[in-house]
């Protein structure tokens, strides 16, 4: 390697040296929204001259704006400066048994359009169909969006997918999903890569709404947390130091497979979890299935809602037992400082739900962790999904150096 090739990429060079005031500059305008130029060179340390360079670097790659100026105090009017909303565009992609619902946001995150595609009747595809069943879903429903924000594909930046299951590292497989034809594909990221024409990530979906949680929600400035996830499905996400904890094949927090006291064992691997509710473990004592047979239990037939189960006395009070034995097994493995609770159990419980599962800890685990509801509203797994879309792509969009 030549000598010249060596300095330009060592620390302390001029080059070096303002990739990194221009990345702080712009995570300054992501984060606070448009400052003048005094008010970068204040928070960055730099001079004004300076700070006028890298404002006028930023704004030749497109990346910066100007956006009106200060008003309402006497003097001259300072120049305000914003991110360039339309330097890039996001996607996110939630999935569900039932769909796919997707939005398109632009660069500050704004979101622009959001479309819902159903699933198609044929949910028992033949093995070769169901994957193309699968990318035409996924093309259908970010098109739509694209089209309501007045956008196309090559607009696009990036895209993140939140679906139930593990990303497999290792085999690029989605584990813990059967009941989601046709995203079982060795290559489906690939495929769906090519067929969108942006870099796409598949995530699980637990692990986005812990990472809208963390950025918008209960667990806002919280280093190490779980979510727990308690719907059809049951699941938890692990954040530790800040960062999501995945495991080795991408299965860490599958806890509806967690044997407990009075579950059946969990047995059959990803087979089992194509039917939950028939399933043992965790799973078969809180999910909504079961939440929805012990009100059943105790109101009668006419139950048939996991909120009409939770608004009697004595299955909230079982509910909560059972939560909190399989979050205690948590607990004492990770022992975080914050349990979140999402999914629509704890939701449809409400606080009377959350009060009782604190009650139900003592006794059950040394480290007491706070216990929280989230209060996300929307789609979290969406949310997360675009926060993760947005982080990724500007990391690849901010770097001028």
């Amino acid at each position: 390697m030549a000598e010249g090739q060596r300095a330009r990429g060592a620390p302390g060079t001029p080059r070096v040296l303002r990739a990194m005031n221009d990345r702080a500059a712009l995570d300054l305008l992501v984060s606070h929204g448009p400052l003048t130029r005094t008010r970068i060179g204040e928070l960055t340390g730099l001079s004004k001259p300076t700070a006028s360079q890298l404002l006028a670097r930023l704004a030749a790659a497109g990346l910066v704006r100007r956006t009106g100026n200060v008003t309402g105090r006497p003097g001259p009017r300072p120049q305000l400066y914003e991110i360039n909303p339309t330097a890039a565009h996001v996607a996110a992609l939630a999935v569900d048994r039932r769909g796919i619902t997707a939005a398109v946001a632009d660069l500050t995150g704004r979101l622009l359009a959001e479309q819902r595609a159903a699933a198609e009747a044929a949910t028992e595809a033949a093995a070769g169909e169901a994957p193309r069943l699968t990318a035409r879903l996924v093309a259908r429903a970010l098109d739509g969006a694209l089209a309501t924000a007045g956008l196309t594909r090559d607009q696009l930046h990036g895209a993140v997918i939140g679906t139930p299951g593990a990303p497999d590292p290792r085999t690029g497989r989605l584990r813990h999903a059967p009941h989601l034809p046709g995203w079982q594909s060795h290559a489906l990221r690939e495929e769906l890569t090519g067929l969108l024409g942006v870099p796409l990530t598949v995530e699980n979906d637990v692990n986005l709404a812990a990472v809208a949680e963390q950025h918008d929600g209960a667990a806002r400035g919280v280093e190490d947390f779980v979510l727990v996830w308690v719907g059809e499905g049951i699941g938890a996400a692990l954040v530790l130091g800040g960062r999501l904890l995945r495991g080795a094949t991408g299965g860490a927090g599958e806890i509806g497979h967690l044997p407990l006291p009075g579950a059946p064992l969990s047995r059959g691997g990803d087979r089992a979890a194509a039917r939950p509710d028939a399933g043992g473990g965790f799973q078969s004592l809180v999910g909504s299935a079961s939440v929805r047979a012990l009100g059943r239990e105790h109101g009668g037939p006419g139950v048939r809602t996991v909120a009409g189960a939770l608004a009697h006395e004595a299955v909230r009070a079982e509910v909560a037992r059972r939560l909190a034995t399989g979050i205690a097994a948590v607990v004492a493995v990770v022992d975080p400082g914050l349990v979140v609770l999402a999914g629509e159990v704890p939701q449809a419980g409400g606080e009377a739900l959350r009060a009782l599962v604190e009650a139900e800890f003592t006794g059950l685990a040394l480290p007491r962790p706070a216990l929280r509801l989230s209060r996300l509203g929307g789609d979290p797994v969406l949310r997360g999904a675009l926060r993760t879309a947005l982080n990724q792509v500007r990391e690849a969009v901010f770097r001028t150096g």
